[in-house]
């Protein structure tokens, strides 16, 4: 039903009330939505922010009531009033990857921040940009794809394309193989009050090229700074054409105080192979939805992940893998590390249909938990309807065992060092996994100086 009312036959100000009335279903939502939506923007880019801006305003923020955020309570966040916070960030510090030091793009509360980027030496038939340095063709060929993935009107992927004014854009083009790693950094800087961002990445690999994507959020700044509030809600859309290979290591570093709500979206045609590293480490709420679509025949996937929390932060991984055709392999592996009072949340679905003969997928949640009050919540799903599949998933929740502790001990090496070094272990099987030397060093530092995940 439509209702249809003439601004010729009332008062301009009872036509803003209706709609609020008829539209405006989360008070909350609404408040957030009208402080992204940009103020000057035109074109296609203005087209495709209002349509996404209708479908937040007849959504609602996510409960515990609904299954898929059961375990993620999302009052804390309602609890914040937000701003936007720009300016002049020239003098930031952040870790520049040694193979990609002239490979980066950087942006800054989602504002791309030229004086801190360098993009040079790039072989031909790729493009790194952002929006407003793309020409008038590679705008138009961007249009075909930018928020054109599935699950667009999830509320905080819409949310983010309501905003929309710019976005790093990766383009391989056909057959082209890229040896260096692409590097986007999303800087989060707190302002005097509470800040929010919406960094938007879309990468497309054209048929037969190779790529390695890293994607890194991050917050450096000052103890001081990051211990203050903000709201990163980032999308980031991946198409891998027939034959490509798309390699894609996600970091999420966020700062003690932060929320981080997170879209990484794939859709992987025929032949094609996608890997996917994603590492939590920062935020004190964190959420990451992957969700991967097979559009043809003869796909792989495979993702690794590793989510490391302590203190009192909640971190959730969900994933879905629609395998809707023959032939498609896919491997998952994610791993939690959990420490003093946190608690992590992993839901992984595949879903197998009955077209999709010949599948094999295997799914696999490890769990530590490093306290007696830390908690997991694990939920691996296999929804299958084909006859002629090969499926497995599981799941395990473990601590660290006594007699491993008093081996190590018993070689010369105190008890705390021989948790560490049974920690690093853990985590050690999906960081070696990384393509990027540099980061992987980083990330086993960082893993190692995470003293408070042995507390109890």
């Amino acid at each position: 039903m439509s209702i249809q009312v003439s601004p010729s036959t009332i008062p301009n100000s009872n036509v803003v009330s209706l709609t609020s009335t008829l539209l405006d279903k989360d008070a909350y939502l609404t408040e957030l939505l009208n402080l992204v939506i940009p103020s000057k923007i035109e074109g296609w880019l203005q087209n495709l922010g209002e349509g996404a801006a209708n479908w937040v305003r007849h959504s609602t923020i996510p409960t515990t009531r609904e299954e898929e955020w059961r375990f993620t309570d999302l009052s804390s966040l309602r609890k914040v009033q937000f701003n936007v916070e720009t300016g002049n960030f020239a003098s930031l510090q952040f870790d520049i990857l040694p193979e990609a030091a002239n490979s980066r793009l950087v942006f800054v509360n989602g504002v791309f921040a030229p004086e801190l980027s360098a993009v040079t030496d790039l072989p031909p038939g790729i493009v790194v940009s952002n929006l407003a340095g793309l020409s008038v063709v590679e705008q138009e060929g961007v249009k075909q794809y930018l928020a054109q993935a599935e699950g667009a009107q999830e509320v905080f992927t819409a949310l983010n394309t309501a905003g929309i004014t710019d976005a790093a854009v990766v383009w391989v083009k056909k057959n082209v193989v890229v040896e260096t790693p692409i590097h986007l950094v999303f800087i989060s800087v707190a302002g005097e009050t509470p800040t929010i961002s919406q960094p938007r990445c879309l990468l497309v690999a054209e048929s037969g090229s190779q790529v390695r994507l890293v994607e890194e959020y991050t917050n450096r700044q000052d103890a001081k700074s990051a211990k203050e509030i903000y709201f990163t809600n980032a999308v980031t859309e991946v198409w891998v054409g027939d034959n490509a290979e798309v390699s894609h290591t996600r970091v999420e570093q966020e700062g003690a105080e932060a929320f981080h709500i997170g879209k990484t979206a794939i859709a992987q045609s025929r032949d094609s192979r996608y890997t996917c590293h994603a590492i939590t480490l920062g935020g004190k709420l964190s959420r990451h939805n992957l969700e991967i679509l097979q559009t043809g025949e003869q796909t792989e996937t495979t993702l690794n992940g590793l989510t490391m929390v302590s203190g009192k932060q909640l971190a959730d991984t969900h994933s879905a893998i629609a395998l809707n055709y023959p032939h498609g392999i896919s491997d998952q592996l994610h791993k939690c590390i959990v420490g003093d009072r946190a608690h992590a949340v992993f839901n992984g679905k595949v879903l197998v249909p009955k077209r999709a003969q010949l599948t094999n997928a295997v799914q696999m949640n490890r769990n530590l938990l490093l306290s007696s009050k830390a908690r997991v919540d694990t939920k691996p799903q296999l929804e299958i309807t084909a006859d002629n599949v090969k499926c497995a998933h599981g799941a395990t929740v473990s601590q660290l065992e006594d007699d491993e502790i008093f081996y190590l001990q018993s070689r010369g090496i105190d008890e705390n060092d021989a948790r560490k070094l049974l920690i690093n272990a853990f985590a050690a099987e999906v960081i070696n996994k990384i393509p990027v030397p540099s980061l992987r060093e980083i990330l086993l530092n960082t893993v190692n100086n995470l003293k408070s995940l042995t507390n109890d």
